[in-house]
Parts: structure tokens; C-alpha cells; sequence
């Protein structure tokens, strides 16, 4: 298997950002909109690490699993197969369903489709 060292760079660098922004930035836009954002690119990053091949609708697909996951949080997931006490599956899947999260992905996609 070939790791794509530019993807990995990226991911590398994007976690850290990320990583950065959860633990010390308490505001109204960094933390709730431009993290939302960037985990769209960082997925996209980790993925191509390993892909040989362009996938050109990747981009799209990534936002689709995102909204998934909002949706889930919408049903309240882990209450209903009462795992809510599992604090990682907390911090995965989240537990606050918010449509701003949604355009937040939306455009993390356009951004990687420019």
C-alpha cells in the first residue's frame, strides 16, 4: 500500500488546526462554524491518503455521510439503542442536531470542488 505523503501532510496539518480549535477556542463562529467546515476537508484528506485513484464526486459523498450523521443526531441515535452513556460514540456520532452543521458541510464540499 502507498500512502500519499502530500494527503498526509494536509490531514496532518488539518487535525492539528481542528484539534486546536476544539480545545481552546470558545466562540460563536471558529468553533461551531469554520471546525464544521474543515472536517469535510480533513475526511477528504484522510481518504485520498490512501486512494491510487481520483474520485470525482468524493467530495459529495463525504457530505452525504455527514448529513447521515446529523440525521442521527436529529433521532437522538444513541438514546434510542440507549448507547448515550458511551462517552466515544458521543464524541463520533456528537448529540446536538443543527442544520447551520449541514450548510457547515455543504460548503467544506464546494470548497473542495473549486
Amino acid at each position: 500500500m502507498t500512502i500519499n505523503k502530500k494527503y498526509l501532510t494536509y490531514f496532518i496539518i488539518i487535525f492539528i488546526l481542528e484539534s486546536f480549535i476544539a480545545i481552546f477556542v470558545k466562540d460563536n463562529f471558529i468553533r461551531p462554524y469554520l471546525g464544521d467546515v474543515l472536517v469535510i476537508i480533513l475526511i477528504y484528506c484522510f481518504i485520498n491518503i490512501f486512494l491510487k485513484i481520483e474520485i470525482k464526486l468524493l467530495p459529495l459523498y463525504i457530505f452525504i455521510f455527514a448529513v447521515i450523521i446529523e440525521l442521527l443526531q436529529y433521532i437522538n441515535i444513541l438514546k434510542l439503542l440507549n448507547l448515550d452513556n458511551i462517552l466515544i460514540l458521543k464524541i463520533i456520532i456528537g448529540s446536538t442536531f443543527d442544520i447551520k452543521d449541514i450548510i457547515c458541510y455543504f460548503v467544506g464540499m464546494i470548497i473542495l470542488f473549486l
